[in-house]
């Protein structure tokens, strides 16, 4: 039963630090997109 619980809490940890990985990779994008654009000064 503990093996079971520990393998859960593993899947669950690997799941969230991949989703970390994904989101910060998504803001470091669209912050470098943010800063490259020309400004829309209409």
């Amino acid at each position: 039963m503990l093996k079971k619980i520990l393998i859960v809490v593993g899947v669950i940890g690997v799941a969230a630090f991949v989703a970390k990985k994904v989101k910060d990779a998504n803001d470091e994008r669209a912050l470098w997109h943010e800063a490259t654009t020309a400004p829309d000064l209409r």
